[in-house]
């Protein structure tokens, strides 16, 4: 019987993106060209740096939350695809300029480009489901893009993976009062450069990576920081400039600004760097049987695929976790579902799973908006998706070293970037000068 050749839809060509156009192309028996929506006239997502904020002159928005001066805060023999090294040249800490090269360098090799369809929008992707004659249901996906011109096009595909990325549309909590601050308010997605703020204070709100990131930046350019967040107090010396204080929980009638602590301090900027929205303005979540919300999309069994609709595949939904590895075995994962290697239990099942393990992480006090946090899960979860779908796993090197880094940031948050890193064998790294 002959193989039927399936055709995917992938949405964004992104880092997500384009590992899932090289994994499809690299099965041509199995699965037709992919076809790559790209919002943007360039691969590479977020690590597509734009000096501009807002939007682009043909109005489309501008989708890159990088600033101009950030470096990765992982190394690149932890960063990289499994099977596609950084140049060995380069230093371990990147300018975001090196990963964009990285991506174009993938793309190239991978012969992806011409798969991609830019500056081309995804209106639509919805679900249509045909009973065979044997009374088995089979589902296809109606997608309907428009180009840059206007032009629209509705097409069927066998699969969609969803890889538009969750860094792109900011967001800032609801604090009382805000209407009242009579300075500069902005999100870290419009952050580019910290020499405007010299001299000025500013109430950086969060602490994760960039909150911290930007607050030393500032510092440095001559801003006076009041790193504002909820977090147990950082114990390592942060920069003169930056201090540390509890949440901000309002704004007062005088413009000035209300801590938890009670305490009352006046700014001239606002500085949220408090995340991004989960948004996929293309889905209908109840017709998926998807609860979308700001924070999280639920349900999705192994954190990839809605159990009523397990051809659809979202790749890199969750938070703290080795990205690109991350996406390289979710990636292969899905086309082992597709390819029917590996074999799904009912939908009622996966349901299940995913109820009974979200209810696990409420029960252990994790909020709903950290429910797509992996961390340390991240390392048993890509294990998992490797022995289900019989491909290589991650070699223990990578979470050695990226344990390694983690303990080094905590340390040494302004200098950990100064390491640099070589890989040694599959279980071994070193130090290096």
């Amino acid at each position: 019987m002959a193989t039927v050749v399936q055709r995917v839809a992938v949405v964004g060509a992104g880092a997500a993106g384009l590992c899932a156009a090289r994994h499809i192309l690299a099965h041509p028996d199995r699965f037709g060209p992919p076809v790559v929506f790209e919002l943007s006239d360039d691969i590479g997502g977020t690590w597509c740096y734009e000096e501009r904020v807002g939007t682009k002159d043909d109005g489309r928005p501008i989708l890159s939350s990088m600033y101009r001066n950030l470096r990765t805060n992982l190394p690149k023999e932890v960063m990289m695809f499994p099977d596609f090294p950084f140049e060995p040249q380069l230093s371990s800490f990147l300018p975001h300029q090196e990963v964009q090269t990285y991506l174009q360098r993938y793309c190239r090799s991978h012969n992806i480009r011409r798969h991609i369809r830019f500056k081309t929008t995804v209106e639509s992707v919805k679900p249509v489901v045909m009973t065979t004659g044997g009374e088995e249901e089979r589902t296809t996906w109606r997608v309907t893009s428009s180009d840059s011109s206007g032009c629209q096009k509705t097409e069927t595909f066998d699969s969609v993976f969803v890889c538009s990325g969750h860094y792109s549309d900011p967001h800032i909590p609801d604090i009382p009062g805000i209407k009242n601050f009579k300075g500069q308010v902005l999100h870290s997605h419009a952050y580019r450069c910290a020499e405007p703020f010299s001299g000025q204070s500013v109430v950086v709100l969060g602490a994760r990576a960039s909150g911290l990131d930007i607050s030393m930046e500032l510092a440095k350019a001559g801003a006076q920081v009041t790193l504002s967040h909820g977090r147990p107090r950082f114990t390592f010396p942060l920069p003169a400039g930056v201090q540390q204080c509890s949440p901000l929980v309002a704004v007062g009638e005088d413009g000035r600004v209300h801590f938890q602590d009670g305490s009352l301090g006046a700014a001239d900027v606002l500085l949220f760097c408090t995340g991004y929205n989960f948004s996929y303005q293309f889905l209908d979540g109840a017709e998926l049987g998807l609860d979308i919300q700001e924070h999280g999309v639920a349900p999705l069994y192994r954190f990839m695929m809605p159990p009523a609709f397990p051809s659809l595949f979202f790749i890199g939904i969750c938070k703290i976790i080795c990205p690109f590895p991350n996406f390289d075995c979710q990636v292969q994962f899905s086309l082992a579902v597709l390819d029917g290697s590996v074999t799904l239990p009912s939908r009622a099942q996966m349901e299940d799973d995913v109820w009974r393990e979200l209810q696990e992480k409420a029960a252990r006090g994790v909020l709903q908006h950290h429910l797509l946090v992996m961390d340390q899960d991240q390392w048993e979860y890509c294990a998992a998706l490797a022995r289900c779908a019989g491909f290589p796993p991650l070699r223990p090197v990578v979470r050695s070293l990226y344990e390694e880094v983690w303990r080094q940031r905590r340390i040494h948050p302004e200098n950990y970037r100064r390491n640099n890193y070589r890989l040694i064998s599959d279980t071994q790294w070193e130090l290096i000068d």
